[in-house]
């Protein structure tokens, strides 16, 4: 792997613990790994990038997503619907989607991720229809060069049951924690610098048994793996985990070990004062999905009370069909707006709205190695051309990246290797990946 030094930099945001940022910077990357961060760092041997006129920020981090997804944006019937309707409109679409519709759908969705600053993307697949395995993302992932964090999802509880899924795709619980032992077995690498983890994710309270909840959590730990679900998204949610388990989500993901540092749960907007105190406590992540909220009006997360109690947060687009879109720091931007809508202009900085979005979601999947530039950390880096329209006038470069744009990234560096060079993917061809993932649209709707 070749040196590679960023050069003359308007801005690097290191995140770093004082919060640096470095006015005419450099950063040296060797192996996949961030050497050296500051002023005149000229390497003879060095590939260089220019990078005067741009920001320089961590890649940033994508905490909930399903990437399935892609394949299925703007449905006629679920473009209005509360979340379980919109479910019930969607599940006979997916139960049609097999092995290629995971891997293409997955390669659109982190291309999109990509060409919008996201160097490391989680993924909660919890369907497995007709053959599809796990496995067909995370060979979609390696082909792009994202690192990634998929994580093996269920459900066992079908409509017969009681549940919300067709019966076609619920799943045998013993098969499932078979499957999970399996993929982690497989592909889990718990080094620093991983591409692949792997977590242990049943789809919702709503869609598995209890018992299936609390054995995932023992494998989990036995496994050294993390885990994550849905929860508390909407009241209908609310007030399901009332009439059908007598308490409230937060109490009925501690009563099954699904709090800790080691979890962290999608959604969380209708979470009380007690919940967030149980969260900050045992140090349970969230992720916060801004826009996915608002498609299916779900709410506002109260993410400053979750930073307040000292919960970890970190940014989400979730799936496609309910944001529609996959543009990370768009979300970012959303998540301040938000805020502000609900408690007032001075709710949520730029700068902190940025630090979620890249050493927040690091620390909610548990990446020590990744999110801040500085030296012995990881060669994640997105840089963001601000010479042009979207930020002319800025007078705070750093601010106009969640408050004005530009909404797609320059170059975008995972590993030290570049996946975005002058803003175009290079790792694939984009456009015919598109068209292969339009045909496959068009064979789902006939």
């Amino acid at each position: 792997m070749s040196d590679l030094l960023i050069r003359n930099a308007d801005a690097v945001v290191t995140m770093n613990a004082r919060r640096e940022e470095l006015a005419g910077a450099d950063v040296y990357l060797r192996d996949g790994v961030i050497l050296a961060v500051g002023h005149g760092l000229a390497r003879a041997e060095a590939e260089v990038i220019e990078a005067r006129g741009c920001v320089v920020t961590p890649g940033l981090v994508n905490t909930h997503h399903h990437l399935y997804q892609t394949l299925t944006r703007a449905v006629p019937g679920g473009q209005d619907a509360l979340l379980f309707g919109w479910l019930k409109t969607l599940y006979p679409i997916w139960a049609r989607f097999g092995p290629e519709e995971m891997f293409v759908s997955a390669q659109v969705g982190l291309a999109e991720l990509a060409l919008s600053g996201c160097t490391l993307s989680s993924d909660h697949l919890y369907l497995y229809p007709n053959g599809a395995r796990l496995d067909d993302t995370i060979a979609a992932a390696g082909e792009v060069g994202l690192r990634f964090h998929p994580t093996r999802g269920a459900m066992s509880i079908g409509e017969s049951a009681g549940g919300l899924p067709p019966d076609a795709l619920a799943e045998d619980e013993a098969a499932i924690l078979d499957d999970m032992i399996r993929v982690v077995d497989a592909f889990h690498d718990q080094r620093a610098g991983a591409m692949i983890r792997v977590g242990l994710a049943p789809c919702s309270p709503f869609s598995v048994s209890r018992e299936l909840m609390r054995d995932a959590a023992l494998l989990a730990r036995d496994k050294g793996v993390m885990l994550h679900t849905h929860l508390a998204e909407n009241d209908e949610d609310i007030a399901y985990s009332l009439d059908r388990f007598g308490c409230r989500p937060g109490q009925y993901a501690e009563d099954l070990g699904w709090t800790g540092p080691d979890v962290w749960h999608a959604h969380c907007v209708k979470l009380v004062g007690s919940e967030i105190e149980l969260f900050s406590r045992s140090r349970t992540g969230v992720a916060h999905c801004p826009c996915s909220n608002c498609r299916l009006g779900s709410g506002i997360a109260p993410v400053r009370a979750l930073r307040d109690a000292g919960v970890g947060v970190g940014l989400a687009v979730d799936g496609s069909a309910s944001n529609d879109a996959g543009n990370l720091i768009a979300e970012a931007r959303m998540a301040m707006l938000l805020q502000r809508v609900a408690l007032g202009a001075d709710a949520m900085s730029a700068r902190e709205a940025l630090e979620i979005a890249t050493l927040g979601g690091a620390r909610v999947l548990g990446r020590d190695d990744l999110g801040r530039i500085e030296p012995g950390k990881r060669a994640d880096l997105a840089i963001w051309d601000v010479s042009g329209m979207e930020t002319a006038g800025a007078w705070d470069p750093v601010a106009a990246l969640v408050l004005c744009g530009p909404t797609r990234v320059r170059h975008l560096i995972v590993e030290g290797r570049q996946v975005v060079r002058d803003g175009q993917i290079v790792t694939l061809d984009l456009p015919r990946l598109v068209e292969r993932q339009r045909a496959l649209a068009r064979r789902l709707v006939a």
